[in-house]
């Protein structure tokens, strides 16, 4: 519903109450001072007049902060933005300015009056949408109170309860349907709310069940897909523009986060070349540049192989950039080129160098890169090899015969390679028999080839012979 046009100017009215409203204040006649402005605010609220109204409403709660009297501050801006047909730019007015005074109160009157203050800015703007972006101030500023009051290990409660309630305020703020909020700032609340997600959600995964000692079921689940849900309001094209280096940074930062729980290595790997591709991690050569590029090379040869992962790892391999790493260069060499590995070979060359490294000093990522170097040999034998004897290409993956026959069962499952095991006979063939349908197929497609060829030919002889003729007549 919109606001009634102007009745009446309440100017030469505010004029003259303002100064004496000042001078009652200033002989201690601060109840008497709010009342006789209370009563002139309601005749201009009345007859619409906005810029008298903002005025006095200004004054009433300016005279209550110079007086340091925060509970007659509280409870007269919860009463001027509770009026019956209240002006929303004065209440808009007023809370900007008592929104201003926080820092202050916290100082000069301590956290709990700075609390009550915040609760009562909260309770005004709350449903509010003129209100949605002063709301969402307060309600961060509210959220780091509650995150600095956790203290203690991460797995106490002390930590824990504060940590929830943070992520909790912030969580309920929708910024991205704000259209009052700039688009920066909607990115840095998102990105917020993304960083305490995080932390709650590991806090949650590492929370044990009581009763069986075992990882509570479920963990922090909730919060790794609201992560995720986060990550997808978030315009890229946006971080692209040089002004926002910084939040496109912490961005892909907390998708690497996010991509990490769920061991996607092959997001981790784009993420960083995301990283990798901002002018100032790239023209850094010596430290972030340098680092970006070597966690590529570890998250794609980390990732499971398929096309998109392929074609990455070739690209990265004919990047001039990487061969300035000459380890790296060459491990992501080992990758795309089509000869074995040999893991023992590779744990010597490349393990007490990589064994340092932030990602394979987890035993996770090393075992998971040992399972990719048996892949990367298992199709290459594959491509090689029509047949092989089981125990022989035991001795080439340099595994145990269960592990080579659960290798080649998760590789065929994964539709990366085809083979079949014939346990009697020890034999792993890599080569599907064809039906004699497909067989048929072929022929009738060599022979379609082949008499287009002849077609071809005798044409061109025919062309021949015609040109002949016409010279020798």
């Amino acid at each position: 519903m919109s606001e009634k046009r102007q009745e009446r100017d309440y100017t030469p009215e505010t004029d003259a109450i303002l100064p004496e409203a000042e001078g009652l204040v200033k002989a201690g006649k601060l109840q008497e001072a709010l009342d006789k402005l209370l009563l002139l605010e309601k005749q201009t609220r009345n007859a619409s007049d906005l810029k008298s109204t903002t005025r006095l409403a200004t004054a009433i709660v300016q005279h209550c902060y110079d007086a340091r009297d925060y509970d007659l501050l509280n409870s007269n801006l919860s009463l001027l933005s509770k009026k019956h047909g209240q002006l929303k730019a004065a209440v808009q007015a007023i809370v900007e300015l008592v929104m201003g005074w926080l820092e202050e109160v916290k100082k000069s009157a301590g956290i709990e009056k700075w609390l009550e203050l915040v609760q009562t800015l909260r309770t005004v703007t709350e449903g509010k949408i003129f209100l949605e972006t002063p709301r969402a101030r307060v309600t961060l500023m509210l959220a780091k109170y509650h995150e600095g009051l956790a203290t203690g290990p991460s797995n106490s409660s002390t930590y824990k309860e504060p940590m929830q309630t943070a992520c909790d305020l912030l969580s309920d703020l929708q910024v991205e349907t704000y259209s009052s909020m700039d688009r920066r700032e909607k990115t840095e609340f998102i990105l917020e709310q993304m960083r305490l997600l995080i932390v709650v959600a590991r806090l949650k995964d590492a929370e044990l069940d009581k009763k069986t000692g075992k990882e509570v079921v479920g963990g922090g689940e909730t919060e790794w897909v609201k992560v995720r849900v986060g990550g997808r309001k978030i315009n890229e094209e946006f971080l692209k523009e040089k002004d926002n280096e910084d939040l496109k940074l912490k961005y892909y930062d907390l998708m690497i986060q996010h991509a990490l729980h769920g061991s996607a290595y092959l997001d981790v790997a784009k993420y960083y070349y995301k990283v990798w591709e901002t002018p100032s991690i790239k023209e850094d050569t010596t430290e972030q540049g340098k680092a970006a590029l070597e966690h590529i090379v570890y998250y794609i040869v980390l990732a499971p192989h398929s096309n998109e992962q392929s074609d990455m790892l070739h690209h990265l391999f004919a990047d001039p950039a990487l061969a300035k790493l000459e380890l790296h260069y060459n491990l992501v060499k080992c990758f795309t080129t089509r000869e074995l590995m040999r893991w023992p070979g590779i744990e010597t060359i490349y393990g007490e160098f990589l064994r340092k490294t932030a990602v394979f000093s987890l035993e996770k990522q090393w075992e998971d890169l040992h399972t990719r170097v048996i892949e990367h040999n298992v199709r290459v034998v594959a491509q090689y090899y029509t047949r092989i004897t089981l125990p022989r290409l035991t001795s080439l993956l340099d595994l145990s015969q269960k592990q080579t026959e659960e290798t080649i069962a998760r590789l065929v499952v994964a539709g990366t390679i085809w083979a079949r095991v014939d346990r009697p006979a020890g034999i792993v063939n890599f080569r599907n028999q064809r039906t004699a349908e497909d067989v048929m197929n072929d022929w009738s497609s060599d022979m379609q080839k082949l008499l287009g060829l002849v077609e071809k030919t005798w044409m061109g002889m025919n062309a021949a012979q015609a040109a002949q003729t016409r010279a020798n007549a």
